[in-house]
């Protein structure tokens, strides 16, 4: 519905022509029309252009059927658009929006027909997200009054708009686009002339990673999903998000990335050019990662590579009692989760004060559970009886998993692999929840290496869905059924990975927020800027600064030099002011300063 905010009257850019009625020129149409905008529509495809206009009146009358629209907002929305096949109907445009593939060959050729057809004054903006504006500026008859406006998919429902300056732009130019871009309802973020901007910056990036990941068999195509989804709260898997995207763009925005920066965390992976010229690019195609119904449907279906369902090949070991040690946060939650799920627990710690101020903490978690009508107070009961606070490990002698939970050291860890060695009983599986150091390190120091695994929980543990299960070379495949039948009696989704550093969420999420440290380091974007950008242009609940300072700069730090240390990648060094915040103390919102400042409790 129309508003004070989308009063044509407010912006000198009344009639917009957009050049390219994909799915993306299509959705930009479509919310200028909403905004009051006066739309030319153009597309070499006169059966593209009859597509984009039948896309439009059904989408639409969609809005109208859920009450969003009435039907006269949509004939005066339809009204205002119209559509043709030769460029020089954009004559009267205020401003062009440029959305065809991402070639410069094609979008040259666009511009420079442009050139000969539009007003002095009119703004020429390009759609891409890959290629550099400055370069096609340089050969616009008018290099001032180019810039690119990089709108995200799908138009109607993404928030972020990347406004993106040249060295060449007027500035009068992004301040009228901009304000447009508010008046659409959007939220611009002004940025520099750099492949991918900021928010495909840092996504390929990570996705690219994702790729490498999947390719080297380090772990299924939906078990690097799910992980990324319920370890980091991401609307999709990097894998299913590249079929959406489509694998030969990703490949074309990742080539361009690669050809400036020369990091290889920007090379394609290989598997990304094997797909796109197999012509296997995704959704659109009907197969990429996945397989799905039909060319351009989302309903995935079972492939040759889709799991089998049903029982484990073989058969896990019996666990009644668990074994928790340590007294953090992340011990009791893990012992919150079990004893809930009905297990009777051990609970111990290095003394027997902080194992029974462990289990205090989880008494106050089950009460706010009560409080939130989550569960009963008899089932919060009976749920603090079945823990055991210990001052000694001695008291996991009769335990069948005994789980450990303490500082991310290794040496501290394997003087505790060696002590449950010698309590633990024989045939007791015993399982690190490390999240960066080698599980088969902690296997070393026992008699029994074949027993023990890893059980990656995330904090907090009682919320968090997600447990990666880390296999070492010689771990039994009895011990990985048992954990993976435990972790569906405690309601957790386990995926299955090898012993290596960061296992697949760390190793996916760090660099990711490294490459985003290294943005502000360059002057590129301001902390909120990336922020906003990675919020509302690639759904992530949290942007990477207000994550890491949640996390701790130390801990952040830490994980970096580990995967830094084991992939000897040098794009994986940790960004100098992550290391400078860490030497000043400035750890995040622990010590009330981090990337930013916080009010002290």
């Amino acid at each position: 519905m129309a508003t004070p905010q989308s009063d044509p009257s407010l912006s000198p850019l009344k009639t917009i022509a957009v050049v390219g009625l994909g799915t993306m020129g299509t959705g930009i149409t479509e919310v200028l029309a909403r905004a009051g905008r006066e739309v030319i529509g153009i597309d070499v495809s006169e059966a593209q252009a009859a597509r984009s206009v039948a896309a439009l009146e059904t989408s639409t009358a969609r809005a109208v059927a859920r009450g969003r629209l009435t039907e006269q907002e949509r004939a005066d929305i339809l009204g205002r658009i119209r559509t043709g096949t030769d460029l020089t109907a954009a004559a009267d445009a205020d401003l062009v929006i440029e959305v065809v593939p991402e070639s410069y060959d094609i979008k040259h050729q666009v511009f420079r027909e442009l050139d000969g057809v539009v007003r002095p004054g009119t703004i020429l903006a390009t759609g891409t997200n890959a290629l550099s504006v400055t370069r096609l500026a340089a050969d616009s008859a008018r290099p001032e009054r180019v810039l690119g406006l990089h709108f995200f998919n799908p138009a109607p429902a993404m928030k972020l708009v990347e406004v993106v300056s040249s060295v060449l732009t007027a500035p009068g130019a992004v301040a009228a686009v901009t304000d447009l871009a508010i008046e659409l309802g959007k939220e611009p973020v002004a940025v520099g002339d750099r492949p991918g901007f900021v928010a495909d910056g840092l996504l390929f990036g990570y996705l690219n990673q994702a790729a490498a990941m999947y390719e080297a068999k380090y772990a299924s195509r939906e078990d690097i999903d799910a992980a990324m989804r319920l370890g980091c709260g991401l609307p999709m898997g990097p894998l299913a998000l590249l079929d959406l995207i489509g694998i030969d763009t990703a490949r074309t925005v990742l080539e361009a990335m690669y050809a400036e920066s020369r990091d290889r965390l920007h090379a394609p992976a290989p598997i990304l050019k094997q797909f796109s010229e197999a012509g296997l690019t995704g959704r659109k195609s009907g197969r990429g990662f996945y397989t799905y119904e039909a060319p351009g449907s989302a309903g995935v279906v079972r492939d040759a590579l889709t799991p089998l369902d049903g029982a484990a090949a073989v058969t896990g070991r019996t666990v009644r009692s668990v074994g928790v040690a340590g007294s953090g946060t992340m011990a009791s939650g893990i012992a919150e989760v079990f004893a809930k799920a009905g297990y009777e627990v051990v609970l111990a710690a290095r003394s027997e004060e902080k194992a029974q101020a462990a289990k205090a903490r989880i008494g106050k978690s089950l009460d706010r559970s009560v409080g939130k009508g989550r569960m009963t107070a008899e089932a919060a009961a009976q749920t603090l009886d079945l823990i055991t606070p210990a001052g000694s490990y001695d008291a996991f002698a009769d335990v069948d998993l005994a789980v450990e939970a303490v500082a991310e050291d290794l040496e501290v860890k394997r003087q505790l692999f060696a002590t449950f060695d010698k309590v633990c009983k024989p045939g007791a599986v015993l399982a690190t929840t490390t999240s960066s150091l080698p599980v088969v390190a902690c296997a070393r120091a026992t008699s029994r290496p074949q027993d023990v695994i890893g059980m990656h929980f995330f904090n907090p543990a009682p919320a968090m869905k997600l447990v990666e299960v880390v296999r070492t070379v010689l771990t039994a495949e009895d011990v990985h059924a048992t954990v993976r039948e435990v972790c569906g009696r405690i309601r957790k989704h386990a995926v299955d990975c090898g012993d290596r550093a960061g296992f697949i969420v760390n190793a996916l999420l760090f660099p990711y927020l490294n490459n985003a440290i290294k943005m502000v380091e360059e002057h590129y974007a301001s902390l909120d800027d990336i922020d906003a950008a990675m919020k509302l242009g690639g759904g992530y609940p949290m942007g990477p600064f207000e994550l890491l300072d949640v996390v701790g700069l130390d801990v952040s730090l830490a994980i970096e030099k580990v995967l830094h240390r084991e992939f000897r990648d040098p794009g994986l060094a940790p960004a100098p002011l992550l290391e400078h915040l860490v030497a000043a103390g400035c750890l995040g919102r622990k010590t009330g300063r981090g990337f930013r400042e916080y009010a002290r409790r």
